[in-house]
């Protein structure tokens, strides 16, 4: 189980790393958003730096509407578990987010007033 937190405004944030193809980790913010339907999201400058492999191209919902994003093969590491997923790349991308699939596989728990902030088991 992964704890979370609030910002300022609202959002939730958890802390993921993310790993290069060269194994090295990059521990980062991302914050869910259940209008982006994939895994995870990134802005396209970042993704030249883990050394990904480029899958094409992809139509996605954000909550932008659809967009097409660039869909490579990353991987990454939430609740010490490590995840080779899809990861898409675009520039209005400003955070790096984690989609509403997570929540098919790991359960969320919520509860703001007692900041309880937890994903997974």
């Amino acid at each position: 189980m992964i704890q979370g937190k609030f910002d300022e405004v609202g959002h939730i944030l958890f802390e993921i790393e993310l790993v290069a193809s060269n194994t090295s980790k990059l521990p980062v913010e991302a914050m869910l958003d259940t209008g982006f339907t994939g895994f995870l999201a990134i802005n396209k400058q970042d993704i030249d730096t883990f050394g990904w492999v480029f899958n094409g191209n992809e139509w996605m919902v954000t909550p932008q509407g659809q967009v097409r994003l660039e869909k490579y093969l990353g991987k990454i590491v939430l609740d010490e578990q490590e995840y080779e997923l899809p990861v898409y790349a675009g520039n209005h991308i400003t955070e790096v987010l984690l989609g509403s699939l997570w929540l098919k596989i790991l359960p969320l728990t919520v509860n703001y007033q007692a900041g309880i902030l937890t994903l997974g088991d």
